[in-house]
């Protein structure tokens, strides 16, 4: 909350600082770091199609915020002042974008009033609607208006266009969600990781990603009773000292941390653990399977694209049914969802033991990422043409 509050007190310092009223700039809007690297792809291909054009990226989130704050894609990255008929009025005359994108949802009334009034082009990108929305209730009146600021809506999926639709919209296009052609692009970099290749020595290794407690109770009980030859990398979504301790503790097996590994024989440990940030994807790179944590907490599961990218099964929690990738790749048969420990067990013993089987789940997700690519160049074509 700290970092909530304090971090909006010198926007409009920074604005002024950072953009004279001769600039051109075009602004992305992200809730926070999982809405921004869905719209990196867009950033991207905007920032080469307008290059004297600012980019200017603002988050809501400190989550988001704190972790992009430094990206190199933006000419200004700062915090979104909350949304007042003063701020927003001020925001934008500073600001003075050509384009606006809003990624994903988060509708802000008095900014989009605003953008109306100015009359900018404003677009949402990745867009998801749901039934339980409050535009599509009885009482949603307010929300609804501030859908008809948008000039066009890029939704991930049919039925979202549906939902929209159903409100009279007819700019709207079926685009897809951008995120495939973000972690398309991860397997043209270079995801070497030396003290990974140590550490994994040649032997099946799982992946975690992004575990959370009630994640991490399972899986430690799997990890010492498995008497398998197999190597376990864990990236814990919250790596806060005490947290590691206690994920740390509950394991029997040799471990070691990312932060001790230096002078260490890697490969001589079964557990590696990793107690930092921005890493995780290439990390994925090494694995043979993966479990995603998250499925056992509210809202659920987290980012499955990024391990089905480099084309490896994936294991869950039971809780992903606000995630379309997750439901698809269950239904398809990339993807295990489990509901507890003994799900569990008998979900990593096949996938370790029956290798023709992991190669073909590992295959379904691999494909699955291939063949949904292609929304940010939908979107751009939209735009531009």
């Amino acid at each position: 909350m700290k970092l909530f509050v304090d971090g909006r007190k010198d926007v409009f310092t920074i604005l002024e600082q950072k953009i004279s009223a001769k600039d051109q700039t075009i602004w992305f809007h992200a809730a926070s770091l999982g809405e921004y690297e869905q719209g990196l792809p867009v950033i991207e291909k905007i920032k080469d199609k307008y290059p004297s054009h600012k980019i200017v990226v603002t988050f809501f989130s400190p989550s988001g915020y704190e972790v992009r704050k430094n990206n190199t894609v933006a000419d200004t990255t700062v915090y979104l002042p909350l949304d007042t008929p003063k701020n927003s009025k001020r925001f934008i005359e500073l600001v003075h974008p050509d384009l606006v994108f809003f990624i994903k949802y988060e509708f802000w009334i008095n900014y989009l009033d605003q953008l109306q009034k100015q009359n900018i082009s404003t677009y949402l990108i990745s867009g998801i609607f749901r039934e339980k929305q409050l535009f599509f209730k009885w009482y949603g009146g307010f929300y609804r208006k501030a859908l008809d600021t948008f000039t066009h809506f890029f939704v991930q999926n049919e039925n979202s266009r549906k939902l929209i639709s159903s409100l009279g919209k007819t700019n709207v296009t079926v685009s897809g969600d951008t995120r495939f052609d973000r972690v398309v692009t991860i397997l043209e970099k270079d995801n070497t990781l030396d003290f990974i290749a140590q550490f994994k020595d040649n032997k099946t290794t799982i992946v975690i990603g992004s575990s959370w407690p009630k994640d991490e109770a399972i899986l430690s009980e799997y990890i010492n009773s498995s008497n398998n030859d197999v190597k376990f990398i864990i990236a814990p979504h919250n790596i806060k000292l005490e947290q590691i301790k206690q994920l740390q503790n509950s394991i029997t097996k040799k471990t070691v941390l990312f932060s001790e590994k230096e002078n260490k024989d890697l490969s001589q440990f079964e557990v590696f653990i990793v107690d930092t940030i921005g890493i995780l994807t290439r990390i994925y790179s090494y694995g043979d399977i993966a479990y995603v944590g998250g499925g056992f907490g509210n809202p659920g599961v987290h980012n499955l694209l990024e391990p089905a990218t480099f084309a490896i099964p994936i294991v869950i929690g039971p809780n992903y049914s606000h995630f379309e990738e997750a439901i698809n790749l269950v239904k398809i048969g990339g993807c295990i969802s489990i509901n507890d420990s003994k799900e569990l067990e008998i979900a990593f013993s096949t996938l370790i033991q029956n290798t023709d089987l992991r190669h073909q789940k590992g295959e379904i997700c691999g494909t699955f990422v291939q063949k949904n690519k292609g929304a940010t160049n939908r979107i751009l074509k939209e735009i531009t043409h």
